[in-house]
């Protein structure tokens, strides 16, 4: 009997690089996407503070074929920047490969990134993605109220540590033994004494 090694992942990546969305789609999906990294932003006040300091600063991010061009607004905050814009920093996540993406931050690891230009505003940027973090409990909560939103957020952390542990036994793929980054094993708790 064969058994199959490859990557539930080598699918959905053969997919994505035959399927290009209708340009509506894109720019639809990045205007969500500024409205959810600023509403991740005004929760913290230090995030905005640091932001601030780089007003006016345009960041380039790709990953594939898709990128954004972000602009740090007067308010500490983001917007897309006007179309052709001098980016003053590009970040370029290096890993094509959506498997490895995935595996790095379910790892809690930073994806690789090529980062070019303003290294002020990339150490900022860096703060940035190290300490803040989105709670989602707490918005949830303001949706279903606070015992639900508790009882989804911990189904949610089972979930990821399910899946962590899946992905630590799973054949690693070939990009991943050329220096890409690789889930950890997640210890199992101690078993109770009979």
């Amino acid at each position: 009997m064969r058994t199959n090694t490859t990557s539930p992942f080598t699918f959905l990546q053969s997919l994505a690089a035959r399927f290009q969305p209708p340009g509506w789609v894109v720019d639809e999906g990045q205007q969500k996407l500024v409205l959810f990294l600023n509403h991740v932003l005004m929760q913290e006040k230090e995030a905005q503070n640091r932001l601030l300091r780089k007003k006016g600063s345009v960041v380039h991010m790709r990953w594939g074929v898709f990128a954004l061009d972000l602009l740090i607004t007067p308010a500490g905050l983001l917007d897309r920047a006007a179309p052709g814009a001098k980016p003053d920093l590009l970040l370029a996540v290096a890993a094509e490969s959506p498997s490895v993406l995935v595996q790095s931050v379910l790892a809690g690891k930073a994806p690789p990134v090529k980062i070019e230009g303003d290294v002020q505003l990339a150490a900022e940027l860096g703060w940035l993605a190290d300490n803040l973090r989105w709670d989602v409990e707490e918005d949830l909560s303001r949706v279903i109220g606070d015992v639900p939103a508790h009882t989804l957020a911990g189904f949610a952390r089972q979930a990821i540590t399910g899946l962590r542990q899946f992905l630590a036994q799973a054949p690693v793929p070939a990009a991943a033994s050329s220096g890409a980054v690789t889930v950890p094993p997640v210890p199992e708790p101690p078993k109770a004494a009979p």
